[in-house]
């Protein structure tokens, strides 16, 4: 992705070196709870499993991510040979969000929005957020309470090594998806979606689930209705690029993401849809470049 020499957002709070998983935690996000409860719904079936419960809490209240047990926790600390790609990283972040300010401040009027800038927070290890404590372990998250973007940079390596899908432009497309929430944040979608939740049959979970997965598609749909005008206005693609963005949407698919747990497939349990599904809205975004396309909800 070409960015050196792009504009770099004003709206980035950097708290790489005043953040660190010693941080005392408050009540775990929404986001938390719904990564974490696949492990924790088995142990509710015995004693040993409420104990197990009961000092993975005391151990989270206390500054310590039980995640990291499971190879969840990230967030190392940056070695001081590192620091530079760090710093390099950082700015291209920057950078693609204000690609992403251009475009959206560009287009959105056509379709009735004013748009308004969202934050972005970039932090090692943990931090507070509007949405309770942000933990590496919950990757990169948008918050509606304080329209900020929560993005702990060791995700990327994850998403490189772990889930086999390197590239900038792989990196660009995460930070869009989570960008694309801000807008679904300003066009009501994210209240709708939640009091539709809350007004729901208590405990029904695929319920609540199949209306998260649209919410998350629609996202995928926005970040390539963002790559698509983004070329036409700064011409950033290289080859490969789109290849990087769609293999990493293809990385994260749900049913990807189950077969690596060591679980079996289970549509009901989705939350952000099965990679063929992400791809698909991703490549009506890059095609058309139009909002009205990205419809999950028709």
């Amino acid at each position: 992705m070409k960015w050196r020499g792009g504009r770099r957002s004003a709206n980035v709070d950097d708290r790489r070196a005043s953040s660190g998983g010693s941080t005392r935690r408050g009540m775990p996000s929404l986001g938390m709870m719904m990564m974490v409860w696949p492990m924790i719904k088995p142990l509710l079936k015995t004693k040993f499993g409420w104990a197990v419960i009961g000092l993975g809490a005391v151990a989270y209240f206390s500054g310590f991510n039980p995640l990291s047990l499971v190879g969840m926790g990230g967030g190392k600390k940056v070695s001081v040979a590192n620091e530079a790609k760090d710093n390099e990283m950082a700015a291209f972040m920057a950078t693609t969000l204000g690609y992403t300010e251009d475009v959206w401040r560009s287009i959105l009027p056509r379709y009735g929005i004013r748009y308004k800038e969202p934050k972005m927070v970039l932090y090692r290890q943990g931090t507070k957020s509007g949405c309770g404590f942000a933990d590496s372990a919950m990757g990169p998250f948008y918050c509606p309470a304080d329209q900020t973007i929560y993005i702990d940079q060791s995700f990327f390596d994850e998403l490189a090594h772990k889930h086999s899908a390197p590239g900038d432009f792989a990196q660009a497309y995460v930070l869009a998806h989570e960008v694309g929430h801000h807008i679904q944040n300003m066009q009501g979608i994210l209240d709708k979606v939640h009091n539709s939740k809350r007004g729901g049959i208590f405990g029904s979970s695929v319920r609540d689930n199949a209306l998260q997965v649209r919410v998350e598609l629609q996202a995928d749909c926005y970040a390539g209705v963002w790559a698509h005008h983004a070329q036409k206005k700064f011409g950033i693609l290289e080859h490969g690029d789109l290849q990087e963005a769609i293999r990493a949407a293809a990385s994260i698919g749900d049913d990807v993401m189950q077969r690596k747990a060591g679980r079996p497939v289970n549509p009901d349990g989705f939350t952000h849809g099965s990679s063929q599904q992400r791809m698909e809205w991703l490549k009506r975004g890059l095609k058309t470049g139009d909002l009205r396309v990205c419809n999950t909800f028709g």
